[in-house]
């Protein structure tokens, strides 16, 4: 049975677990806990040289890094086909997917920490800008993928939850909201989202590392690096 490596509370595990769960895929959850650090653990490594989850292990081939990972399952099940026949559909479908990779993803510790920092104006505006344009592209459909889901959804749909949960209004944008809330209430959204204590504990794990990469710049700078 396909071995799946993660951590509930890793918003780049729950692509791929969500991905699991639409497509029915049968298969074994393995949680790495990464609060002790068993992402480190030689046995893990072995699976991982970059110590990070998910991992998919599938008989003797082995898949990291979350984007492939989902390629993957869609070509080996393709029953439930997540990735659309034509060429600008597929087109739209990738850009959906890269911009939450590259525009979103790197926003989320800022958000997290908002309290103790609040966001720039860069910062907001460069968020508005990727609200804006998944708003548009969700403009008359249910899905990113039209009236069904594809890939696109389960990469954003992993994420912009996520920003919800911390505090971001979505307001302004009515698609992405219908949608955020449309995808929301799907059981295999239902079944990954983190129940409230947990996800606390994740804010406060990932505000814990930012006060540990401001403290050791600092120090670096201090030493005249």
């Amino acid at each position: 049975m396909l071995k799946f490596y993660y951590h509930p509370l890793s918003p780049i595990s729950r692509r791929v677990w969500l991905l699991l769960l639409e497509k029915q895929i049968p298969h074994q959850p393995i949680e790495v806990n990464l609060g002790i650090g068993q992402q480190f653990e030689s046995e893990f490594l072995a699976i991982n040289p970059f110590h990070h989850v998910p991992v998919i292990v599938d008989g003797d081939f082995r898949v990291f890094e979350s984007l492939a990972i989902l390629d993957y399952l869609e070509l080996r099940y393709p029953d439930l086909a997540l990735i659309p026949t034509e060429i600008q559909a597929t087109t739209k479908m990738r850009m959906v997917q890269q911009v939450t990779v590259n525009e979103l993803m790197s926003k989320v510790t800022a958000v997290v920490n908002v309290e103790q920092q609040p966001l720039s104006d860069a910062k907001q505006t460069h968020l508005a800008t990727a609200w804006q344009f998944l708003d548009n592209e969700l403009q008359g459909k249910t899905y990113f993928g039209g009236d069904r889901l594809n890939l696109g959804d389960i990469v954003a749909g992993a994420t912009i939850p996520l920003f919800h949960r911390l505090g971001v209004s979505f307001n302004e944008y009515p698609y992405l909201e219908a949608w955020r809330e449309r995808i929301s209430d799907r059981p295999a959204w239902q079944q990954t989202t983190p129940d409230e204590p947990s996800f606390q504990r994740w804010q406060k794990w990932v505000q814990l590392q930012i006060r540990r990469k401001t403290k050791s710049e600092e120090k670096l700078t201090q030493l005249g690096y």
